[in-house]
């Protein structure tokens, strides 16, 4: 089915809306999330039901039907597979690669992306650490992540990705020299406003409350 770029990027925000709550979509949430006028949101939805990508009703929300995941998915896998061969073939910074990937995601050929794939050895995170569907828009299992908000004096784990990709967020954390695949401990968590001290590549640096809800770790022992 070919759809309009448009089309492609609502799909694509309502599969991430309904990620993050599991629950219908409102069109005022979607209008937050496309930055447009909720009678626009609901044209679109509309144009999207009839077309068999959505369910919707009216003051109810929308839900993905399996077509419309499906393309979300297949989007999603690009937009991944070419944030990775920006950042590990051109050496594009991690802060750099979003938005040339969503002008990269809309390309339709099917035999790009798998060879695109293939060429990069199948990677399964983009370098966000977000994985990356295959080809049948399945997710290999992954360790259990944890956000490092809500860890303890003491905690150790491996750095598995960022719940916020703002280039400046990851232009901090380049700054920093923090990456995914560290090793980072909890020294301390104050009391006061949660911020927790950490040791991480031989530094000790102290993260707000907000900087730690923004980082995900798997927990080790």
């Amino acid at each position: 089915m070919q759809l309009s770029q448009s089309e492609e990027n609502y799909i694509k925000a309502i599969y991430a809306l309904s990620e993050e709550t599991g629950k219908e979509i409102s069109t005022n949430d979607l209008a937050e999330k496309m930055a447009t006028k909720a009678s626009s949101v609901t044209d679109m939805l509309k144009k999207l039901t009839d077309k068999d990508l959505l369910k919707y009703k009216k003051y109810q929300g929308c839900t993905l039907t399996k077509n419309g995941r499906e393309i979300a998915l297949a989007i999603v896998r690009k937009h991944r597979l070419w944030e990775v061969f920006l950042v590990e073939k051109l050496q594009f910074g991690w802060d750099e690669v979003h938005a040339i990937a969503e002008q990269l995601e809309h390309i339709q050929s099917n035999q790009l992306t798998n060879k695109l794939e293939a060429f990069l050895g199948f990677p399964k995170v983009d370098p966000h650490g977000d994985p990356i569907p295959n080809i049948n828009g399945e997710f290999d299992p992954s360790p259990k992540r944890v956000l490092l908000s809500k860890c303890e004096k003491g905690n150790k784990g491996i750095v598995m990705g960022v719940e916020d990709g703002e280039p400046s967020f990851l232009q901090y954390l380049n700054k920093i020299g923090f990456k995914l695949g560290l090793n980072i401990k909890v020294e301390d968590r104050l009391s006061f406003d949660g911020s927790l001290i950490i040791e991480m590549d031989g530094k000790t640096l102290q993260f707000s409350h907000l900087v730690a809800s923004k980082i995900a770790i798997q927990l080790i022992d």
